[in-house]
Formats: C-alpha cells, structure tokens, sequence
C-alpha cells in the first residue's frame, strides 16, 4: 500500500469529527443546547438573522422566492405539552397494558373453541 492510501481514511475521519464537533460548538454556543428558555431565544435570533440573509442570497444569485408564512410556534409550550404528554401515556400504562393483555387472552380463547 501507498502512503497516501494508509493516510486518507484517516483525513476523512478527522475532517467528519472536526465538521461534527463544529456543528455541536455552534449549537451549543448559540444556546440550542440548552433548557427551553434558551432554545426561544436563539429560534428569535435565527428569526430576525435569516431573512436577511435569504434575501441577500437572492440578490446575489439572481432568484426569487415566494413570500415566507408567518408560523407562531413556541418551543416552551411544545416542549411542555410534549412532556405532558408523555407522562400521562407512562401513568395510564399499567392499566391499558391490563386491558390489552385482557383482550389477547379473550381473542385467543373464542378462538381456540
């Protein structure tokens, strides 16, 4: 083997651990990492920071886009009914699995008869 075939799988996982290890120094120093309160915050300033640059790039390469829909979305109230969610379906567990179990146990006995 060559010296550049030994060297090469080695360059392309150090430049996919440094790209990854960017990314995760970006997101957290943008504040997506952290609680909920922050990730509001950085979806705001990604808000007010894109337009901009989307427009600039249109200018730039000469295209046009169609007017963006407005969305209100709050990551702090999906984020809590997510949560909300969650913990009910972990309360009513036990007993849906009772029901299920039952009517498994009920659907194989008509149908062993």
């Amino acid at each position: 083997m060559t010296m550049a075939a030994k060297i090469l799988p080695v360059v392309k996982f150090a430049t996919k651990v440094t790209i990854a290890g960017g990314a995760l120094y970006v997101a957290h120093d943008s504040g997506l990492l952290g609680g909920s309160e922050e990730g509001s915050v950085a979806l705001g300033r990604a808000k007010a920071a894109i337009p901009p640059a989307v427009e600039e790039w249109m200018k730039y390469f000469g295209f046009e886009l169609p007017a963006t829909p407005k969305i209100e979305f709050s990551p702090l109230n999906a984020w809590n009914s997510g949560v909300q969610k969650s913990i009910h379906a972990l309360s009513v567990a036990p007993s849906t699995i009772n029901d299920y179990t039952k009517q498994g146990l009920q659907y194989v006995k008509n149908h062993l008869k």
